[in-house]
């Protein structure tokens, strides 16, 4: 079974929970946040979450990056991160949505694949 890491903001945290769901109804494993279920500090929930990415039966990371305000395709600091230290473990990760354009450059050069709302972009290169 392929392994999906889910990653977002707490304010995206309904959406997560949602995509959660559907990638085990499509046969996946998910991870969300444990801070989403769970009471937690930002450092302990930070530690796992990295810990989950890395993982390797990890395939994945999916970050739910809708719009926030009116900043389209939000990615924030921890995402940002969480992208970053799937990039580093050689993961595919994928956006949601398109390219945070404060991070293009990085986005971009890290192989980042925006879905642009289109799901099924994902479940093609992560067959299960």
């Amino acid at each position: 079974m392929k392994r999906v890491v889910l990653c977002g903001s707490k304010r995206f945290k309904d959406e997560v929970l949602r995509l959660g769901e559907e990638l085990k109804n499509r046969g996946y494993e998910a991870v969300v946040p444990r801070e989403f279920i769970v009471d937690m500090s930002k450092k302990d929930a930070s530690m796992l979450h990295f810990k989950e990415i890395s993982d390797d039966r990890t395939d994945a990371v999916l970050v739910v990056n809708e719009t926030k305000g009116d900043l389209e395709n939000y990615i924030g600091a921890n995402s940002f991160a969480e992208v970053a230290m799937g990039f580093f473990k050689r993961k595919k990760v994928f956006l949601k949505n398109d390219i945070y354009k404060p991070y293009e450059e990085e986005l971009l050069g890290w192989d980042v694949i925006p879905l642009k709302g289109d799901l099924d972009l994902a479940f093609k290169q992560i067959k299960k």
